[in-house]
């Protein structure tokens, strides 16, 4: 698989007429949001002015409808930003994957990975899917959602998760379930507290304690079966997920389930989303789509999925 330098280097040299295209729109794009925006924000403030005591309401409908603007001024230029860069981008990393900037991840996956609680709604974009030396991956960016009702009984949305979801081949049918999590419970509240609370998490099944201090300190390991989970987080492995996690920079979660490992990678944004009011030719814009991508595809060399040390049963 092409290094993130290599990678850098195509974006640059072989995406850069794309990239002027792109950059003009986008400043078109921005000089025509922004007109728009304070038309939109002086309308509203007569409205506001003119109805006086319905305040709440008209920041309500002032967000809500700035949103469906936002977004439908940007459609067309996002669109043609992922044909232009993000699916070339796979492509060059391996020419065989697929790549659909409308679809994602399916709920049915989402739920079976048992990282979190079933969504009342999951929308997502930027699916891959394909395989990487023989092992089956496919990925997308996820925004799931739970519904509340507040105080005055309106409906309001929490998000579950939002970030990059990975399923991978891990050549091993288990037999029971291993999820892990970040290890917010020790870290928050000290060893003592933490470790009972985790012991008492009624949503999750037994505590599997490892003996990897690095290891115990990052994550938090629930299985139903504790020998299964030993077996499967080996030191080596525990060395894995630890430098995929430092690597990444952000919350991870994993399981194990069937024949496959689920990967969470918690960005709290919708990752391959193009910058309106920064230069697609600025540097940092440029890395964060390569390696993010690099990330999610080289989960398979990252974490030696290729290499089958066990086998399907």
């Amino acid at each position: 698989m092409k290094s993130v330098s290599e990678l850098t280097d195509f974006y640059y040299k072989n995406l850069f007429p794309a990239l002027e295209k792109l950059e003009s729109d986008r400043k078109s794009l921005r000089h025509r949001i922004i007109f728009i925006a304070i038309a939109y924000t002086a309308l509203f403030a007569v409205i506001a002015y003119a109805l006086g005591n319905f305040y709440e309401f008209i920041i309500f409908a002032y967000i809500a409808l700035g949103a469906i603007m936002y977004r439908f001024l940007v459609h067309d230029y996002t669109h043609e930003f992922k044909m232009s860069v993000i699916k070339p981008l796979v492509h060059a990393i391996d020419a065989s994957l697929l790549y659909s900037s409308a679809t994602h991840i399916s709920e049915y996956l989402f739920e079976h990975s048992k990282l979190f609680s079933n969504p009342d709604k999951m929308s997502g974009n930027d699916y891959v899917k394909g395989q990487i030396d023989g092992i089956n991956i496919q990925f997308s960016d996820i925004h799931a959602q739970k519904k509340n009702q507040n105080s005055k009984g309106r409906d309001t949305w929490s998000t579950i998760f939002q970030g990059l979801f990975i399923v991978a081949d891990f050549n091993k049918h288990f037999s029971g379930e291993t999820v892990i999590l970040p290890d917010t419970a020790q870290s928050t509240f000290g060893n003592v507290i933490g470790h009972w609370l985790q012991t008492n998490n009624a949503a999750r099944d037994e505590l599997v304690k490892m003996d990897d201090p690095a290891f115990e300190k990052e994550f938090v390991v629930y299985s139903t079966d504790q020998i299964e989970a030993r077996y499967i987080l080996s030191h080596s492995l525990m060395k894995k997920l630890l430098d995929f996690k430092h690597k990444s920079k952000h919350s991870v979660y994993i399981s194990f389930i069937g024949t496959n490992i689920y990967i969470a990678i918690s960005y709290g944004k919708d990752l391959f989303e193009p910058s309106i009011f920064h230069s697609l030719l600025d540097y940092k814009v440029a890395m964060e789509y390569v390696k993010t991508l690099h990330l999610a595809i080289g989960v398979v060399e990252e974490l030696k999925l290729n290499q089958k040390l066990w086998s399907k049963i």
